[in-house]
């Protein structure tokens, strides 16, 4: 993660808050990965972002109970791809990041952004 950050050298990251329904396996998994990438943000001084599943649909899709499918055609098309992005998780991050990009340049973003700076 640190040589990630060392070679792309992001303003800000965003990150999927953790959604985990039945296997919780899985979630632990998840988490910890998670936590490493926390971690490296916060020691490299990152601003980190994060989203809801839903908020990530939301902002890709226009809804927020789209499929996966849906997210995958969605960051095909915003990107202008031949293919969505292999493999699904690297979809996911692409969509991550549309999400940051549409919330960051949003006018409610920047009215929030400017009531905190004069603070």
């Amino acid at each position: 993660m640190l040589q990630l950050i060392d070679l792309f050298k992001p303003d800000a990251v965003s990150i999927e808050e953790l959604f985990f329904n039945t296997n919780i396996t899985t979630g632990i998994a998840v988490a910890h990965g998670r936590g490493v990438i926390l971690l490296a943000c916060e020691n490299a001084g990152l601003k980190i972002y994060e989203y809801t599943p839903l908020q990530v649909k939301q902002a890709v899709v226009g809804y927020g109970r789209a499929e996966k499918k849906q997210v995958m055609e969605m960051v095909k098309r915003i990107c202008a791809l031949p293919a969505p992005p292999k493999p699904d998780d690297a979809a996911d991050a692409v969509a991550l990041a549309l999400c940051h990009a549409r919330s960051s340049t949003s006018l409610l973003y920047r009215e929030e952004r400017e009531d905190c700076s004069t603070i």
